[in-house]
């Protein structure tokens, strides 16, 4: 289905009805933004000027030169294999985004002097955060789970009780009621503990449902079988129902991972010295929070991407073994 898919949108686009309405539509988005005060009119006003002195035409000769290029590129890339297509357009779009900021005029020099100082402190203890929570509320997630396919009802009103509290709650709000509101009951916590807390209970409460969704799609007939074979409760989950669920699990998982790394942002605001809280910090001294922001950002997208890639290598792993 796939295949048929990629081979149909090809075909469309080598069509010279399609191929004119792209160029259409190119010229006719370029010219608008051209006359307006975006920021393509902007960056193109040394070309022709501003739009009272450069005049309509002006403007739609940029704009049909700009659609036309942009055209010719969508059609070339439709000539080459799907993942060269791939490749080619991140690329354009990388050069595309750096082009973006560097219209900011940056101090490239300022991030240089920082760069090393936000990776080595700011990186490694955002990883930490992250990794030591995820670990921990995987943890909170399977006791969760079980709890919650338990015919006990202690354990399962416990359970529903704890994932509908705190996925009720900002996980902002979490953050400020472990760190600020636990000494005021003579539980002095310090930031970086406080904020991994907030974090596991928090993600283990959506875990948790992940967890029970994957448990819950294996048959009964397997916990029926592994009860006649004398297996007990832990072995059947660790032999049997668990590396049946991990295919399901993995990757909602590690969505919520990619998810937790973003969020750990969030412990900044207490103080911990991750990666936002020395952007934040750094750029304030000299006036520079745009430098710390962009390259907070690209440090945040390069975790992420390397962390879609080990996701995808995973779930490969687990839909091999399956079969």
């Amino acid at each position: 289905m796939l295949y048929a898919d990629t081979v149909e949108s090809e075909t469309l686009v080598h069509k010279p009805s399609f191929v004119v309405g792209m160029l259409l539509i190119f010229t006719a988005l370029f010219t608008l933004f051209d006359l307006t005060e975006s920021l393509f009119g902007h960056l193109m006003r040394p070309v022709i000027g501003e739009p009272s002195e450069a005049g309509f035409l002006g403007s739609l000769s940029v704009g049909f030169l700009v659609g036309l290029l942009l055209t010719i590129n969508v059609v070339a890339i439709g000539f080459v294999r799907f993942r060269i297509q791939v490749l080619i357009v991140w690329a354009e779009l990388f050069i595309l985004f750096m082009a973006f900021f560097y219209g900011f005029d940056l101090n490239f020099e300022f991030i240089r002097s920082k760069i090393w100082f936000m990776v080595s402190q700011g990186l490694v203890t955002t990883l930490y955060v992250s990794a030591l929570s995820i670990t921990l509320a995987a943890m909170v997630a399977i006791v969760g789970a079980v709890a919650k396919l338990s015919s006990n009802g202690f354990a399962y009103a416990i359970a529903s009780f704890y994932t509908s509290f705190f996925r009720g709650l900002p996980l902002l709000m979490q953050v400020y009621l472990i760190y600020l509101g636990l000494p005021q009951l003579g539980y002095v916590i310090d930031a970086i503990p406080a904020g991994i807390l907030a974090l596991t209970l928090c993600y283990g409460a959506y875990m948790t449902e992940i967890f029970r969704a994957g448990i819950q799609s294996i048959p009964k007939g397997q916990w029926e079988a592994s009860r006649s074979l004398g297996f007990g409760f832990g072995l059947t989950m660790k032999r049997i129902i668990l590396p049946q669920a991990f295919p399901l699990i993995i990757p909602p998982t590690g969505n919520q991972f990619i998810a937790m790394l973003k969020d750990s942002s969030l412990v900044s605001i207490i103080g911990v010295w991750e990666l936002m809280f020395l952007a934040r910090t750094l750029g304030s001294k000299d006036y520079r929070h745009l430098e710390m922001l962009v390259t907070a950002a690209l440090i945040y997208w390069a975790m992420s991407i390397c962390l879609e890639l080990i996701q995808s290598k995973i779930e490969r792993h687990f839909r091999t073994k399956s079969h």
